[in-house]
């Protein structure tokens, strides 16, 4: 398969940048949205991220619906939507409504985020820490041992997080219950276990396509395999693990009215500019925010290339988002054409699933426009 014949899709988180304000954020994901259109990306996704200073998109829905007024081809959904914070009904109700505003354009990716831990003994018990895995190439695409979120997990703030987003004495609904509800809800098929039916209008019969998207080889890539459902693996989340989530998926696909073959997305983050030591420049704020969203302080306003010049770093903290900054696609048009042409083919990837983020608005749509025209979306 040629790299022009891979869909290239957005997701974008709707970035603050450093002196910025939500508002413009908002509205720059919506010109974006159109350059997009225009350009021949195939889907516009959109984050859900909470409490934290650098990202507007803590309601995917609401933002969805933004961007459908501000395009009329493109794809629009979520990347995705986190169960563990809302109802299957929550869900399919709000992206009813988005399926009636833009009919056949809707996409419903969905999240096992927000799930929280099991109550008693199990959730006391610390998180064991993993072998030493050594980094490698796969397919000339580098594979870094994977990220532990163990101390991430169990920081005071991750605990305000959870007890915000969740109502009082609430109890975590399984997931894969969560994902068969929405499946029922929208093609009319619900039943309660008492054997009484439920209608979500808007909702029922709406033309959306689901997805699900995970991190790893567990639960989330199980769930999408065993009811045929279209998969995004999350490169640019957790690049260490990219294979086995992608393996986990093919291996308990099972064949569905949606697909009867598996159809895998692969998310990867990526700055172009014309020149490498611009495209280098640009994504400079990309360090302080990952390290800020690792350290258990959330996404940073993204800070601009002279913002990011003047902090300090420690070896442990460089250690912290190596992962992540040597994954990252920067460079020339050609370089990052070469460097998803290898994510491409050591996952197998049907669809790139792209996400840039630089502090300039203007610097973002140029990295975009670049990026299709070397790919040739722009036919």
């Amino acid at each position: 398969m040629s790299h022009e014949s891979v869909p290239l899709s957005i997701l974008d988180l709707v970035p603050i940048s450093s002196g910025g304000t939500a508002g413009q954020a908002l509205r720059n994901t919506a010109d974006l949205a159109r350059h997009a259109e225009e350009l021949g990306y195939h889907r516009y996704w959109l984050a859900e991220h909470h409490l934290v200073p650098g990202v507007a998109s803590s309601q995917p829905a609401l933002v969805i619906g933004l961007i459908a007024g501000a395009t009329r081809r493109i794809r629009v959904g979520s990347g995705a939507v986190q169960l563990g914070h809302q109802t299957a009904l929550a869900v399919v109700e709000q992206f009813g409504i988005l399926d009636a505003l833009a009919p056949g354009r809707v996409d419903l990716g969905l999240g096992r985020s927000g799930h929280r831990a099991k109550r008693g003994h199990e959730a006391d018990k610390p998180r064991p820490e993993p072998a030493p895995v050594e980094a490698r190439e796969v397919e000339g695409l580098l594979i870094p041992p994977p990220f532990n979120p163990g101390k991430l997990l169990a920081s005071p703030r991750f605990a305000v997080h959870q007890r915000l987003l969740h109502a009082p004495g609430s109890e975590p609904r399984d997931y894969a219950e969560q994902v068969d509800e929405i499946r029922a809800l929208l093609d009319g098929t619900y039943r309660s276990p008492e054997g009484l039916d439920a209608h979500a209008t808007p909702g029922e019969g709406a033309d959306i396509q689901l997805w699900v998207l995970g991190s790893s080889g567990g639960e989330s890539a199980r769930v999408a395999g065993e009811r045929g459902l279209p998969f995004t693996a999350n490169y640019h989340v957790s690049p260490g693990t990219v294979l086995e989530t992608v393996a986990a998926y093919r291996k308990a696909f099972v064949p569905s009215a949606e697909l009867s073959e598996p159809l895998v997305q692969v998310s990867a983050d990526v700055v172009v500019a014309e020149d490498e030591a611009t495209a280098r420049q640009l994504a400079s704020g990309y360090a302080p925010w990952v390290r800020a969203i690792r350290d258990g302080r959330g996404a940073i306003p993204f800070p601009t290339p002279e913002e990011a010049a003047s902090l300090s770093w420690t070896a442990e903290e460089r250690r912290l988002v190596a992962d992540r900054l040597d994954t990252q696609f920067v460079g020339t048009p050609g370089q990052v054409v070469e460097g998803l042409t290898r994510l491409r083919a050591a996952t197998g990837a049907d669809e790139l699933l792209i996400t840039t983020i630089t502090h300039d608005h203007a610097d973002r749509v140029r990295s975009y426009r670049l990026l299709a025209e070397a790919w040739g979306t722009t036919g």
